[in-house]
Parts: C-alpha cells; sequence; structure tokens
C-alpha cells in the first residue's frame, strides 16, 4: 500500500470510531424533574424536531408530570406515547399537556411519537 493510501484509510477509520462513539457511545447526562409544591416531579419538555430534553431523571415512587409544548407542525410530533405506562396524549401545537406518571420501578422506560422517529428516555432511580 502507498502512503497515500494508508492514510486515506486511517482517517476513514479514525472518521467511523468517531461517528460510532458520538452517536452511540456518549452518555449523556439526564435533566432532573424539579419537585414542585404540589409534590409533583415535573420537566418542561419543549417537542420541536424532537424532545429537549430527551432524558429526564426521576425518583421512583413520587408522582411525575411531564409538561409537552409543542412548537412545530409536524405530523409526528402529535402524539406521545408511554408504553410502558400505557398512556399517550395529544400535543396540539402551542399548547401545553401534562402527562401525569407514576413510576413504581427503577429502570429506563422510553417515550416517542406515534411513528417512533421521536425519542426520549425516563430514568427511574430507586
Amino acid at each position: 500500500m502507498t502512503p497515500d493510501k494508508i492514510l486515506v484509510t486511517l482517517t476513514g477509520l479514525a472518521a467511523i470510531a468517531f461517528i460510532v462513539w458520538f452517536f452511540w457511545l456518549v452518555k449523556r447526562p439526564g435533566v432532573k424533574a424539579a419537585v414542585s409544591s404540589s409534590g409533583y416531579q415535573e420537566a418542561m419538555v419543549l417537542v420541536k424536531g424532537g424532545y429537549t430534553p430527551d432524558i429526564i431523571v426521576v425518583e421512583k415512587g413520587k408522582p411525575v408530570r411531564l409538561n409537552f409544548l409543542r412548537t412545530e407542525s409536524a405530523a409526528c410530533s402529535e402524539m406521545v406515547l408511554f408504553p410502558d405506562f400505557n398512556k399517550s396524549a395529544h400535543l396540539p401545537e402551542g399548547e401545553t399537556v401534562p402527562v401525569e406518571l407514576m413510576p413504581d420501578k427503577p429502570g429506563e422506560f422510553e417515550f416517542q411519537c406515534q411513528m417512533g422517529m421521536l425519542r426520549g428516555k425516563l430514568v427511574v432511580e430507586g
């Protein structure tokens, strides 16, 4: 192999390694839900091309209220589904919609749009 082919190969392998690390191996910290005066663990979730924040950390055994605000008109973001909690909510554009849950066991529970394109995670700590 010539030196230029070796350089191109090594550069390509480095780019692949970076992409794998960035998208699959980096663990992003979640946003800890704040406890409100009503006793709910609350977090505001912006729906615009995804969920922001997309990882929300809560405590087991305390009620959770996630307030979704959808600021886009894409059809995919019209619903949010919590399959592990048998919950779903319609998200009208420009309105804040609360979704209340009771996490009774620790773990990671995904939430998503009805098409599965927008995804988030509720992390319940024991």
